[in-house]
């Protein structure tokens, strides 16, 4: 200890200027949320670019920093085998690219977190020619493969795929540091990822980190998890970032396996350890940045493709957001599970409750239930989730459905409604047994763009209005009201039950004739009788929480399908509207009533 200590003191000496220490996310409750931009065969492409021209959905996400893939020149097409260090054009494009692509986030206010391999390297021509900066045989441990190795031994494991660095070297040490301080922030990173941290004293990474105020810090400890003892995996995960000296902190790979566990054999009460998280997440949550899969991990541009190595189950991705999204620790976000696996929409919504809430990498959790088919906890008493195929909900009053999707849901208090308001429609519509209405709108694009400045596309939702059911008794219309997030012109969500056609309503009348039989109610049935009805028979309700500050001085479109035969209904001309436009407009906040391709319009007042 006494050696890396002096030589700490002679890097900070070397460097051209002396770093001023920042305090990394890892040393408070932060609310940071990290997206992992790239994937296993992001190189394929000039992926700096794709970044840069994502900048807006990236920020849409409500990330905070977005980790890059390795930047320096490298040996292999994914960058984890780094040749010359100083060198930033690489396989995912040029270091003007890159400087576009850092420069694109941080005007969205996103920090930029290095890929940093420095376990290993690569010679320009051989095993150890090193340029670029240029190192002797001192520069590689003495048990090293290459038997030209001059250098101290080695701190960690072994890496057979390239030289494992001798960062016991004190030119090592300084030419890393400058590498990280001049190039890697020279290009606008401030945070670093540490690849296979298994494999050096992890005493080098935290003085790094400190040594060029890095303001995130993680490393990447994988090691092999026996679930019969999970502590053991854990405590491997405490020594490291002990061994930092706190600097940095940990991705949570206990958590991550437990997840993997959990979700593939439904043993869902592996994720609880009397009463607590069963992950690093429980024991130290403030250092661990959790994630469902990474580049390594799990599957590519779709399932079956990539790595795959320690893969989630992919119908159960959301799942695993729905854990990481509402616990303790930062959780990372896998860019192909959010722009290629078209989960944008279902994260964004778990991401924004997260931020809503306030909850952070040190929030609390109480588990409420841990066994097989399910799991239940609530965080920071303000914050319900349940995963796993059998029945949850929280006890209590106030407590509201804020998301919802294939075994998952999570309930906030007091809900997720405070810009929402309550909005019924009803549109009256005769059908036959075996048809369903459903309802779509919004805001006209063109109106948006040539009044309003916006430019609406099915991605950003801009012309979309925020809706949460306060109906989900209708067995038949249940399905497409999960995940139904949104009142928009695009049709089915994602993790929207199939066959609908846009967001459904309710068959309703005002008095149920007892010729029908037994008596359905809105209030029990979910159709039916309903005591705002006071139209008659057949009209169909629409009965949600609707964000009024999406829509235009309070007036928004819609337009009726009716499956199974009618199809759309006729354009309108109604008068007393915003603006043009061949459909109905509503008003926020109100109870609307009208009738299928006519133009008559009422607004009632609850």
């Amino acid at each position: 200890m006494i050696r890396k200590m002096i030589l700490a003191i002679a890097v900070g000496a070397a460097a051209s200027s002396a770093a001023t220490q920042a305090a990394t996310e890892q040393d408070k409750a932060s609310s940071a949320i990290l997206l992992q931009g790239f994937h296993w065969h992001s190189h394929k492409t000039n992926w700096y670019d794709t970044i840069k021209n994502q900048a807006d959905n990236v920020a849409g996400l409500g990330v905070s920093h977005v980790w890059f893939p390795p930047a320096s020149d490298a040996a292999s097409d994914e960058g984890y085998l780094p040749r010359q260090l100083n060198v930033l054009d690489s396989n995912y494009g040029s270091e003007q690219a890159l400087t576009a692509a850092i420069s694109a986030l941080k005007g969205k206010g996103i920090s930029a977190v290095a890929d940093v391999v420095v376990n290993h390297r690569v010679g320009t021509l051989d095993w150890a020619d090193f340029t670029n900066p240029t190192w002797g045989s001192w520069a590689v441990t003495c048990d090293d493969e290459w038997v030209g190795a001059t250098g101290d031994c080695d701190t960690g494991g072994g890496y057979a795929a390239a030289r494992d660095l001798n960062h016991v070297n004190g030119t090592v040490q300084a030419d890393i540091v400058t590498w990280i301080n001049t190039r890697l922030k020279g290009v606008g990173f401030e945070g670093i990822r540490y690849d296979y941290s298994k494999g050096y004293d992890p005493y080098y990474a935290g003085m790094y980190s400190r040594e060029v105020g890095s303001n995130f810090c993680v490393g990447e400890v994988w090691t092999d998890l026996n679930y019969d003892n999970v502590d053991a995996h854990r405590q491997l995960l405490m020594n490291y970032i002990n061994g930092t000296s706190g600097e940095c902190g940990v991705f949570d790979f206990t958590t991550k396996g437990l997840l993997n566990k959990a979700l593939e054999s439904n043993e869902y009460w592996r994720l609880a350890n009397n009463g607590s998280p069963a992950g690093g997440i429980g024991w130290w949550g403030q250092k661990m940045v959790t994630f469902v899969d990474n580049h390594d991990t799990g599957p590519s541009e779709s399932c079956g493709s990539g790595q795959q190595h320690w893969s989630v189950p992919c119908d159960k991705v959301m799942q695993g957001y729905a854990y990481i999204l509402t616990h303790p620790g930062i959780p990372t976000i896998y860019w192909a599970h959010a722009f290629d696996w078209n989960l944008y929409d279902d994260i964004k919504v778990l991401a924004d409750i997260r931020k809503q809430q306030g909850l952070t990498s040190t929030s609390a959790v109480s588990v409420q239930a841990a066994e097989t088919g399910l799991y239940a906890a609530i965080i920071d008493n303000k914050v319900a989730v349940k995963i796993g195929g059998n029945n949850w909900s929280p006890s209590g009053s106030g407590w509201q459905l804020a998301a919802s999707g294939s075994d998952y849901a999570v309930w906030t208090l007091g809900g997720d409604n405070s810009e929402k308001e309550r909005t019924v429609v009803f549109i009256y519509g005769e059908t036959a047994s075996g048809q369903d209405m459903f309802i779509r709108g919004g805001i006209d694009h063109d109106y948006a763009a040539a009044n309003l400045g916006l430019s609406c596309t099915e991605a950003n939702k801009l012309c979309a209005l925020p809706i949460s059911h306060n109906n989900l008794l209708n067995a038949t219309t249940a399905p497409w009201k999960n995940n139904d997030n949104y009142l928009d012109w695009y049709g089915i969500e994602n993790g929207q039950g199939a066959g609908a056609e846009g967001t459904a309503a309710d068959w309703t009348t005002n008095v149920w004739s007892s010729s029908w039989g037994t008596k359905m109610t809105v209030a029990v049935n979910g159709f039916g009788e309903e005591p705002l009805n006071n139209y008659g028979d057949h009209y169909w309700m629409l009965d949600v929480q609707m964000d009024c500050s999406k829509t235009v001085n309070g007036w928004f479109e819609l337009k009726t399908y009716i499956s199974n035969g009618p199809g759309w209904e006729a354009d309108v001309s109604q008068a007393g509207t915003p603006y043009a436009s061949g459909n109905h407009f509503a008003q926020c906040g109100k109870i609307n009533v009208f009738r299928r391709g006519e133009a008559g319009a009422e607004f009632d007042n609850f």
